[in-house]
């Protein structure tokens, strides 16, 4: 009987010292957690450099390098900012999903480039649409579909490279940055 009694002791005592290292481990994790300003700022650092960029190159082959270019371009970087760029993170998430769906047993890799090229395709679509239609304007269809497209072509082979360093390297870092 002294023998169980020890045994039950023993294995209480080793529960609690198990459950008092594991709130420690959680304490230590809890810890650790990157503050979610942390994470804003890194996104809104990458938003404001490629955004900048690509809006950038659109807007100079809207008009050139005028008087205006600077007026012009921060127009065009905070309407892609406000609406282009908060739509691609939804549309990211979504390409995402959809492409696990679709290729489940491709390496990831190979995935993130295709979202990537995916991704920026889209994106610069809609990013010259903004670009052209803040600078040029819809009065006139022909001026506003020559001005999106030349900024498209322009901006897209940049797009290209940023999208495939971005999906290839910095896309599954960021991830585990946002998760942590």
């Amino acid at each position: 009987m002294v023998d169980i009694i020890n045994q039950i002791s023993i294995t209480i005592k080793l529960d609690q010292k198990v459950n008092t290292q594991t709130a420690s481990l959680a304490t230590e994790a809890d810890k650790k957690k990157t503050p979610l300003w942390h994470k804003i700022t890194v996104v809104l650092g990458i938003m404001f450099v490629i955004g900048g960029s690509l809006t950038g190159i659109m807007t100079y082959m809207n008009l050139g390098y005028t008087d205006g270019f600077f007026y012009s371009w921060m127009s065009s970087f905070l309407t892609a900012l406000v609406t282009v760029m908060p739509a691609g993170f939804i549309l990211m998430a979504l390409v995402t999903k959809l492409v696990e769906k679709l290729f489940p047993t491709m390496g990831e890799q190979k995935r993130n480039l295709i979202v990537g090229i995916g991704m920026a395709s889209v994106m610069e679509s809609f990013m010259a649409f903004s670009t052209a239609m803040n600078n040029i304007g819809l009065s006139n269809f022909d001026v506003f579909y020559s001005a999106w497209l030349h900024a498209l072509i322009a901006a897209l082979p940049v797009s290209l490279l940023i999208s495939t360093i971005m999906s290839m390297t910095v896309k599954p870092k960021m991830e585990r940055f946002l998760r942590s």
